[in-house]
């Protein structure tokens, strides 16, 4: 039988190239999104779509439910990967915007993962892949709502990872820098959501932040969605899968710069971003 796997934030981006690609390699794809439309454009490209919104508790129920039953009650992966930004200074970010996004991008990720681990326990195997970030290691200004989910989230899994140790579930992040994908234009959408910026006393500093988040124009470092989908896929199948995988050279630098670095000099070369 196929291998089953449930993919959440499909609508596009890293979310649809994983969902695509695994049905085309034969994978039994869920590929879940959060918005109705969004589902009923997947199930007219023939795949099953359930309807899971992380800030919504019942969906993440009533999604995967709607997976096992279709399955026979069994599930090979899970791929927590729909999330977004509040991009904005620290302290111009409303408490409520922050529970928002923790919501979102970490408790929401944990419910469903909870709810998938007893079906892959009752096999005695599973993956569950975690789409993280650079920032879920090293911060960056203006960033501060989605690096707190980020480091949530790998603190979490971590620990998640320890203590499946021996049972036949194996847990990775993938740590994806820039991306082309709709995060900048959605992360716009909560910025003018969240932030009242013109209140701010540091309101002519969001001048730059506006023309980026509003700027269709790719970063120089931007790879595709597929470079993601290349390291999902080594995640599921390597006989001893990675705890981390590193997308984009930016990750990849970031990592170095945080090990062979001081947090003297790597605030001085962040702070410039």
């Amino acid at each position: 039988m196929a291998r089953s796997i449930l993919v959440t934030g499909c609508s596009s981006g890293i979310g649809r190239d994983a969902a695509l690609h695994l049905h085309a390699l034969g994978w039994r794809v869920f590929a879940a999104c959060r918005k109705p439309a969004d589902c009923d454009a997947l199930r007219a490209l023939g795949f099953a779509a359930p309807l899971i919104d992380y800030e919504r508790p019942d969906t993440i129920a009533s999604g995967l439910d709607a997976v096992l039953d279709a399955t026979g009650g069994t599930l090979d992966a899970l791929f927590n990967n729909g999330a977004y930004a509040i991009p904005g200074l620290v302290e111009d970010l409303p408490g409520p915007a922050l529970s928002a996004i923790l919501q979102a991008n970490v408790v929401g990720w944990h419910d469903l993962t909870r709810r998938a681990l007893p079906v892959m326990r009752a096999r005695g195997q599973g993956r569950i892949v975690q789409c993280s970030s650079v920032l879920g290691f090293v911060a960056a200004p203006w960033r501060g709502a989605y690096v707190a989910s980020k480091f949530a989230l790998e603190g979490l899994t971590d620990t998640l990872r320890l203590e499946l140790r021996g049972s036949g579930i194996h847990v990775s992040l993938i740590q994806p820098g820039p991306v082309r994908t709709a995060f900048r234009r959605n992360a716009r959408a909560q910025f003018e959501r969240w932030i009242d910026w013109r209140a701010s006393p540091n309101a002519d500093r969001y001048g730059a932040l506006l023309e980026r988040f509003g700027s269709e124009a790719p970063d120089r470092f931007e790879v595709p969605p597929r470079a993601v989908t290349d390291a999902l896929l080594r995640a599921l199948t390597d006989r001893r899968p990675r705890a981390r995988y590193r997308v984009t050279a930016p990750t990849r630098v970031a990592t170095i710069a945080r090990r062979a670095l001081s947090t003297r000099m790597l605030d001085t070369i962040l702070s410039r971003n």
